[in-house]
């Protein structure tokens, strides 16, 4: 695959680039190196000073950095801002808290020993990220590595290598040393290579279950730590205790943020019998008054897929899932017209095993279920093979509690849409991956949890 940056509203190319050669990743391996050696000495107080002054950059910044995500990957101006803040959020989260998170713990000291718990960085760490959040993905990733005092080396997706050389840009900027931060404008096949280099010490990918896969076996191989994020089929369940107001408005969003290219975006909406036949027409009539098109533009909700083969195989899947007896009730085909674009579509009566049912939907197509119970909502919402989000409309605390309980994700939000946050943990199970971003608990996946116990030492 090329790197370059291809305009998916007007399928114009603006830039190509050529993957650096052998020597030059041996270059930047050694780079890294060197620049860890001296970064994991410094005082964790100076390590997120980097981290404040690039917060601060983003948020003076967000509309150049908005317009490149749009231009590069599609995503609507105003949510390409709204990143580029939640950035400047999760920058200043871990300026803040990064020194408490890494604060060795002391389990005993007393005139004859010292016990204590230490929090120490793992080396080099690779992140293979994707184009979908093209800011956000890495950034959730690079302060709290950081801040651990870990360096980065990242491997962005092909088609924003734009997005990848600002990080980079930021991160100098703001004032981190030579090598403590750098893009790596390589194809995928250099990842394993990479992996394997002595001076990598971990890997975090989020992306296909695919390139999971090939990054898990690569860091088993060698016998390092990886983190995976491979995306999910969310549940939305609506029980007949739910504001259907506050639910309608919420499950539209939740399946048409990011033009519903969102590995958290809802995509399986389970709809209690008793409010099936309040909740889906007025659904539907909320998802046709999106509007399609130049995501430059202030009153556009919904901007165009990455690109040609996302949009040939979300359209398959709309077809296959027809085929096997789902019905369309608004939208399920491309739009005639120039970009990669594709309509707000539900598909109603979707059968358990439809490919609506069994696949991500990577677009902004939702698949609506009846069920006649909780526990029929809470079976079918475990049923997929993903595990990463759930979100479920009730007033019952008692169903909430329950939902809490028994739904098989990483997160489970009641009576709002799934998000990621700085403050929580976030990451699936199942097939969505394994392994945990942000929260202290996301700091210390790349930490040696050393422990340190003196005896007689004055």
């Amino acid at each position: 695959m090329a790197i370059a940056s291809v305009n998916p509203a007007t399928e114009e190319t603006v830039r190509v680039f050529s993957a650096i050669d052998d020597g030059e990743i041996d270059r930047k391996l050694e780079r890294a190196a060197r620049a860890f050696a001296f970064w994991r000495l410094r005082p964790v107080g100076e390590r997120c000073s980097v981290l404040r002054r690039a917060a601060e950059i983003l948020e003076a910044e967000k509309n150049a950095f908005g317009r490149l995500m749009t231009t590069e990957m599609g995503k609507t101006l105003a949510s390409a801002e709204q990143e580029a803040q939640k950035c400047a959020t999760g920058c200043r989260f871990y300026a803040t808290e990064g020194g408490r998170m890494v604060e060795p713990r002391v389990v005993r000291q007393d005139d004859s020993a010292l016990e204590r718990i230490e929090y120490q960085p793992l080396g080099v760490v690779l992140a293979v990220m994707p184009w979908n959040f093209p800011f956000w993905q890495v950034i959730r990733f690079a302060a709290p590595a950081l801040a651990a005092g870990n360096v980065a080396l990242l491997k962005h997706a092909s088609n924003v290598p734009q997005c990848a050389l600002a990080l980079e840009d930021l991160f100098v900027r703001a004032g981190a040393p030579t090598g403590v931060f750098q893009a790596l404008l390589v194809e995928s096949a250099a990842v394993e290579r990479i992996i394997a280099d002595e001076r990598v010490a971990a890997v975090t990918l989020t992306g296909s279950e695919s390139a999971g896969r090939a990054v898990a076996t690569a860091a088993g191989k060698h016998i390092k730590k990886s983190l995976l994020e491979l995306g999910g089929s969310d549940p939305f369940i609506v029980l007949p205790s739910a504001d259907l107001d506050a639910a309608v408005d919420t499950a539209v969003k939740a399946r048409a943020v990011n033009n519903g290219q969102s590995c958290i975006a809802a995509k399986r909406f389970i709809v209690a019998d008793a409010v099936y036949d309040r909740f889906v027409p007025r659904f539907v009539a909320a998802m046709e008054r999106l509007r399609v098109g130049d995501p430059l533009q202030g009153d556009t909700d919904v901007g165009p897929l990455v690109n040609a083969a996302a949009v040939d195989t979300l359209e398959d899947q709309v077809a296959r899932s027809v085929r096997e007896g789902a019905r369309i009730l608004t939208g399920g085909h491309r739009l005639s017209m120039r970009g990669h674009f594709f309509p707000p579509t539900v598909l109603g009566d979707v059968p358990a095993d439809a490919a609506a049912a069994r696949e991500e939907l990577f677009g902004p197509v939702a698949a609506v279920f009846r069920v006649p119970s909780l526990d029929a909502a809470i079976a079918l919402a475990n049923s997929s093979p993903f595990g990463l989000g759930a979100a479920a409309f009730t007033r019952d605390r008692q169903e909430a509690e329950v939902l809490a309980r028994d739904l098989q994700s990483g997160g489970v939000f009641i009576n709002q849409m799934v998000v990621s946050d700085p403050r929580f943990p976030f990451g699936g199970v199942k097939r969505s991956g394994y392994g945990r971003e942000l929260s202290d608990v996301g700091l210390r996946e790349f930490v040696n949890v050393k422990t340190v116990r003196m005896l007689n030492v004055g």
